[in-house]
């Protein structure tokens, strides 16, 4: 945390999403107390038909932690902000210093073996040939490995994640850092507010299709909040996945192998799961397909799931713009259709063996988005109802008086001793 500047992070607050005005977080924590034969929402749904029971952000303790600006990493399930050019020296560091070979260059071609279609070594402009068993393609968007030699395709998500650019700054630091990350709506973008210890990371996601790059720049520096100490940075991406992640001997990871717009900050997690999965799956004897397909499974279930949780955020606006209009109105992926129709008729939230997100946090996004649900399991009913309310009572008391005991965030950072105690605001 000290190499990368980086604080604690325990949700998201997203302004605007639904309807102007409106606001909701998607916290990390566990939501009230489920049983076996049911989640908390439906206990919580009764508890509204009766008149009471408040808001089911009532009963997070890191969603109320959260909006106090508190924090304590033994009581709370958090993600990290960090500095991520910070978190990649780090890396390579630490890489080094464990015996890793860096060689450093620009590739100048691809050798391939002509019998199998492996990459045999990659040349690089200086003439240093790179000899390897397996590659692992880190080289971004181009994908010069994965796509550049073996040639897999790309599968297309515009259609449902239109968004395909942004500008990148960074603002002076604040005296208090909140422990969330802010997002906020925008006629046709979004913005970000990452807080860091010695600075803010800030930045608009935006179509093109519906405003152009030099409105989207001045809307974000019209909404930055302190003076810049960066230049701004243009991104422009496109939303999708390679059609096979791993394939010969080519394992793509990180922006090679696909990208999902940073709504849900999901880009270094699918980085550290693939690499994982390597380790797990590593090919001792060989380049087997049979390895590689179930590789693949992993991949595609995950990032499937991340792309339709990411959609959910878009579908469920009610805002009037063209483009909320279009995304409210457009066709979504069969999956994520079954998932809001159950939800609609049932308050049933699910989570499958590959999902990253789990109910607690569909929960939070499709009740945040204001959608309306018909039904929900009347487990409820077989408690009383004064004892279903003292049970309510308790537990948002034990939250109540649990955050009123911690720390502000920054004084957490500073007792945890990777905040500089003389650091300025």
């Amino acid at each position: 945390m000290r190499k990368t500047q980086a604080t604690f992070k325990l949700g998201i607050e997203f302004s605007n999403w639904g309807d102007i005005g409106e606001r909701y977080f998607h916290a990390f924590g566990q939501i009230g107390r489920s049983t076996w034969m049911g989640d908390f929402q439906h206990l919580w749904q009764h508890a509204s038909s009766l008149g009471w029971g408040g808001e089911l952000q009532d009963y997070c303790f890191e969603l109320q932690a959260a909006k106090a600006g508190k924090f304590d990493k033994d009581k709370a399930n958090y993600a990290y902000h960090l500095d991520a050019g910070l978190y990649a020296s780090f890396l390579s560091e630490l890489s080094q210093k464990r015996g890793v070979k860096r060689i450093e260059g620009t590739i100048e071609s691809i050798a391939m073996d002509s019998e199998n279609g492996h990459i045999s070594n990659l040349v690089l402009k200086n003439g240093t040939s790179v000899q390897g068993d397996l590659f692992i393609d880190c080289t971004g968007f181009k994908g010069l490995l994965i796509n550049g030699a073996l040639g897999v395709g790309f599968e297309d998500w515009s259609h449902w994640l239109p968004m395909n650019s942004a500008w990148a700054v960074q603002t002076e630091g604040k005296k208090e850092i909140p422990p969330y990350t802010k997002s906020i709506a925008h006629d046709a973008s979004w913005q970000w507010r990452i807080p860091l210890q010695n600075r803010v990371g800030n930045g608009l996601v935006f179509c093109s299709d519906y405003t152009s790059e030099q409105d989207a720049l001045q809307l974000l520096t019209d909404n930055l909040e302190g003076d810049m100490v960066s230049q701004p940075r243009l991104l422009k991406f496109k939303t999708g996945k390679r059609n096979k992640t791993w394939f010969k001997n080519c394992v793509a990871i990180g922006l090679s192998s696909g990208f999902l717009e940073p709504l849900e900050s999901t880009s270094i997690h699918l980085s550290q799961i693939s690499a994982t999965r390597l380790v797990q799956m590593f090919p001792f004897n060989g380049m087997d397909e049979v390895l590689q397909t179930h590789f693949n499974n992993y991949v595609d279930g995950e990032v499937d799931s991340i792309r339709d949780f990411i959609i959910l955020h878009y579908n469920l606006n009610r805002r009037s713009e063209p483009f909320w209009q279009h995304v409210a109105t457009m066709d979504i992926p069969d999956s994520l259709q079954h998932r809001l129709e159950l939800y609609k008729r049932t308050s049933i939230a699910f989570k499958n063996d590959l999902d990253l997100f789990r109910v607690d946090s569909w929960n939070q996004v499709m009740l945040g988005q204001g959608i309306k649900v018909e039904g929900y399991h009347q487990m409820g009913r077989l408690i009383k109802d004064d004892n279903l309310r003292q049970a309510f009572n308790d537990l948002q008391e034990h939250i109540n008086s649990t955050v009123e005991g911690l720390p502000m965030h920054a004084d957490f950072l500073r007792q945890y001793g990777v905040l500089d105690l003389h650091r300025k605001p």
